[in-house]
């Protein structure tokens, strides 16, 4: 009778343990969200400058339940990597959307603004600290390569980008990341920055899964030249993750 009752016990922990099993993998591998295809979208085509095929694809973002102001920032972020021209453009195409949905009644959330930064660190050690929780990599203290030739890169980029727009809390560290992998692989030619930001999406919560996703966004979005070549990164990121 021991024995039997040893043997129900056993067989119940395992079923549970499976189903468990099967629960975590479920959540792993989820696919992206219809926000944050929109994210894709809507970067790619801004920074591309296609302002034609950005306008549905602003009106898709917002239907699929981007804020108005998760947009615009969407679109503001997008300049650190492809310039003021290109997120001007589309803020500007961005606004006649929203006036041509309003005369049409339609009424979109506005949504969060971003919250004040208390923090009276400097913004260089602030943005030192963000790039550290992106990479989880230590940050060193001294300069090397591009940084050590023109020291004054790594200023912008630690006060102005890790910390003035990746502080902002209206995006995401992933959604901002998923802006960024975007505009690089709409603007091409750099492939190095492209596989940095890959291995970011994994430590922020991307999964392989979805970012092989992500590239077929791209795909429908742009085209098979930046589909493939943002494949061929991920697939080297993937291959050394191993």
């Amino acid at each position: 009778m021991a024995i039997k009752k040893f043997f129900i016990l056993i067989t119940a922990v395992s079923f549970i343990a499976f189903q468990l099993n099967a629960k975590n993998k479920t959540s792993s591998s989820q696919p992206l969200t219809a926000k944050q295809q929109s994210i894709i979208s809507i970067t790619a085509l801004a920074a591309k400058g296609d302002l034609p095929a950005l306008k549905p694809a602003l009106n898709k973002g917002l239907e699929a339940g981007l804020t108005v102001n998760e947009t615009k920032e969407v679109l503001v972020h997008l300049y650190a990597y492809c310039g003021f021209p290109r997120s001007i453009r589309g803020l500007q195409t961005f606004m006649e959307v929203l006036d041509e949905r309003k005369a049409k009644g339609l009424v979109d959330s506005l949504g969060k603004e971003a919250s004040p930064i208390l923090n009276e660190e400097s913004k260089y050690e602030r943005g030192k600290k963000v790039l550290g929780e992106l990479t989880k990599t230590p940050q060193p203290t001294t300069h090397s390569g591009y940084s050590a030739f023109a020291p004054v890169i790594d200023t912008f980029l630690k006060e102005h980008l890790f910390a003035d727009i990746f502080e902002r809390n209206i995006l995401t560290y992933t959604e901002r990341e998923l802006v960024t992998i975007s505009v690089i692989s709409a603007i091409g030619g750099a492939e190095p920055m492209l596989r940095s930001h890959l291995s970011i999406c994994l430590n922020v919560g991307l999964t392989p899964e979805q970012l092989k996703e992500f590239t077929g966004v791209i795909r429908s979005t742009l085209g098979e030249k930046e589909a493939d070549t943002a494949k061929e990164v991920l697939n080297e990121v993937l291959k050394n993750q191993k």
